[in-house]
């Protein structure tokens, strides 16, 4: 891995509704960007992408999960340096959510209302890619 490059990770986390079993999404508020997105963040040294995103899923939002297919990685510079988010698809498991300094909101939406919501054009596109990858499956 390049050092100019700062490498994270993350997931389209999802779940059955639990009232009516449709298809819900998991989108996570930040307070230090006051934006929607889907959970992901920094690797470790020598972390790989995959364990990164499993990690970052469980400490943004309670929720272990279960990974499924990978979506298509994410590229954008902040602040001068070029970022790589490397995406699957994962299915929540198990867990709850918890608020903290870093993450201090959770939301379950349909994938339409999650699109709406989300801050970032990137990440409505990586919803897209996630049904998209979901239908074939």
């Amino acid at each position: 891995m390049s050092d100019d490059v700062i490498h994270a990770a993350g997931c389209v986390l999802w779940r059955r509704s639990p009232a009516a079993g449709a298809l819900e999404i998991c989108l996570v508020h930040r307070p230090k960007y006051d934006d929607w997105s889907h959970p992901k963040g920094k690797l470790k040294r020598d972390e790989t992408p995959l364990d990164g995103a499993l990690r970052e899923v469980e400490e943004e939002t309670g929720y272990r999960c279960e990974p499924g297919p990978r979506l298509p990685s994410t590229h954008y510079f902040v602040g001068g340096r070029a970022k790589q988010v490397s995406y699957w698809a994962a299915e929540a498991t198990s867990g709850s959510f918890t608020p903290g300094r870093e993450v201090d909101r959770l939301l379950w939406l349909d994938p339409a209302a999650a699109r709406a919501r989300l801050t970032q054009p990137r990440d409505r596109e990586l919803v897209d890619e996630f049904l998209a990858t979901l239908r074939l499956a």
